[in-house]
């Protein structure tokens, strides 16, 4: 049996993998209710992800990062819930539902990115 990784900033990394795969599957997807269903799996694991780093990860960062980075990610927070948001309430037969998904996609890659690029993690 594989011991469980109890690691805080392994668990958030393993988050991005699951959230990038999940990415990868809703663009390969065929069909309405298979969009939709990804989307919905897509939109729950990045509001969890969210809440975490925005009442643990980030409150124990300031003062030991860069503030502007900091402040960043709670700006790319705040543009993807917007999205997140309106993706949960429109669904797949809404004429931007893939539009949206494809921008929350790109912005997520690139806050993964700015967090993971800190010597080896931000956190």
């Amino acid at each position: 049996m594989k011991p469980l990784d109890t690691d805080a900033t392994h668990i958030l990394t393993a988050d991005h993998r699951t959230v990038e795969k999940l990415f990868a599957e809703f663009d390969k997807a065929n069909g309405s209710a298979a969009k939709g269903k990804l989307a919905d799996q897509i939109c729950t694991e990045l509001k969890i992800h969210a809440q975490i780093e925005e009442e643990v990860f980030y409150p124990a960062l300031k003062g030991k990062i860069d503030d502007d980075l900091l402040k960043e990610a709670y700006v790319e927070h705040d543009g993807a819930k917007v999205l997140i948001n309106d993706i949960l309430a429109s669904g797949p037969g809404d004429e931007y539902f893939e539009a949206k998904a494809t921008v929350l996609s790109e912005e997520i890659k690139h806050h993964v990115k700015e967090e993971e690029k800190q010597h080896d993690n931000m956190f």
